[in-house]
């Protein structure tokens, strides 16, 4: 008899334990309670109910830095050129954050693309080459607007390459070298 109060309490304690969640500072978890939204844990210790809250996802608050590959556009003056963008945004809901969209990286990532190329479409080649606060700061407050409802701010945008084809490359390289 002993030996069963005994194993009931170890099962117990060990049960107990596992429901036991600390989340580490600038995090954030998203509690489902019988696969419904039930609350967004922040920093701190939180003991779920067992068998019935889940955890769902484990986000970071902190700001986070996504590369995205180059990007053909196109200018005014139908130049196609290569722009390589780097988006710091930060999660500022979580909940929205989870169930607002399905990839949301990836959504960020379409939305800078299609966005750019609408940007630089609006500007010729010389425009597009000596622009690039404009760019940054017009890409960043319309990615800023539409990531909103998905509980993300977009901090900042920067174009980290401006890579026109190689034929207009080489006859700038030989107007700079020519004017020297």
């Amino acid at each position: 008899m002993e030996l069963i109060f005994l194993i009931l309490g170890g099962l117990l304690l060990i049960l107990f334990i596992s429901c036991v969640k600390i989340i580490p500072q600038a995090y954030a978890s998203i509690i489902e309670r019988l696969g419904t939204y039930h609350m967004t844990w922040q920093t701190g210790m939180h003991v779920k109910v067992p068998f019935v809250d889940r955890v769902v996802n484990f986000i970071s608050l902190k700001e986070q830095v996504v590369d995205f590959p180059p990007q053909p556009v196109i200018t005014k003056d139908n130049v196609t050129m290569q722009i390589d963008t780097v988006v710091y945004y930060q999660v500022t809901d979580p909940k929205l954050y989870t169930y607002g969209v399905e990839r949301p990286i990836q959504a960020i990532e379409v939305l800078a693309a299609t966005t750019l190329r609408n940007i630089v479409g609006e500007l010729e080649l010389d425009q597009t080459l000596t622009s690039r606060d404009l760019i940054n700061s017009r890409l960043r407050v319309i990615l800023d607007d539409a990531t909103d409802p998905w509980g993300i701010k977009v901090n900042r945008v920067e174009l980290k390459n401006i890579l026109p084809p190689s034929s207009i490359q080489e006859a700038m390289e030989k107007q700079m070298k020519a004017e020297r």
